[in-house]
């Protein structure tokens, strides 16, 4: 029983969970069974799949008090976040390769679908970046703030997905629920500050 939990609590069998998605990804690309067009839709999906795992493990912890697995899930959001950059980096590299010249990505550049995606990007760049302890402690309170980019990162993202084909009914499935735990997360706040207005002697309403 101890192996067993070893094993999950084991840095490299989560990323080795993370990155099974991209295993027939690379090995069709390397056996020419898939080409880079065909893995864009997928390559997009996980980064933002994993992104939104991410963002909803805090709502979820607030959710589920007692709960254990919102713990784990917490001391590991990271590993999710960088999966999601990781996914959008390869996202991005397939664009390129089947755009073929910078020509082509200019001519389609500010469709909405598409320079969203590139918006998002840019906002992933510097969050993958610092996502380790070192900037961390490089950045102090300034870190913080800077990974709060993410909810600007998460609403490019469901434009690009929603306009990049005109096909709203995926990414809705996908971010509606993110959209309904920060809800609750927001109001759980909200609400938590009000009743320590109400219980503080000092407060103007006591």
């Amino acid at each position: 029983m101890a192996n067993v939990s070893n094993i999950l609590n084991s840095r490299y069998f989560l990323w080795a969970l993370l990155a099974i998605p991209s295993i027939p990804m690379v090995a069709g690309l390397a056996s020419g069974n898939a080409n880079a067009e065909g893995l864009l839709h997928p390559t997009g999906e996980f980064a933002a799949r994993f992104m939104i795992i991410a963002m909803a493990i805090t709502p979820l912890r607030m959710l589920f008090p007692k709960a254990r697995w919102p713990v784990w899930l917490m001391r590991r959001r990271r590993y999710f976040g960088v999966a999601a950059f990781l996914y959008a980096v390869l996202h991005t590299v397939l664009y390129i390769v089947d755009m073929q010249t910078l020509k082509a990505m200019l001519d389609e550049f500010f469709a909405l679908g598409i320079w969203t995606g590139w918006a998002a990007f840019a906002i992933f760049l510097p969050l993958g970046f610092t996502s380790n302890n070192a900037s961390q402690r490089l950045l102090l309170s300034a870190w913080q703030p800077l990974q709060r980019w993410v909810y600007g990162a998460a609403l490019l993202t469901l434009v690009h997905w929603m306009f990049v084909h005109n096909n709203f009914g995926p990414a809705l499935v996908h971010f509606v629920p993110l959209a309904l735990l920060q809800a609750y997360r927001i109001w759980k706040l909200i609400s938590g500050k009000q009743r320590g207005s109400a219980l503080d002697p000092a407060s103007p309403t006591s």
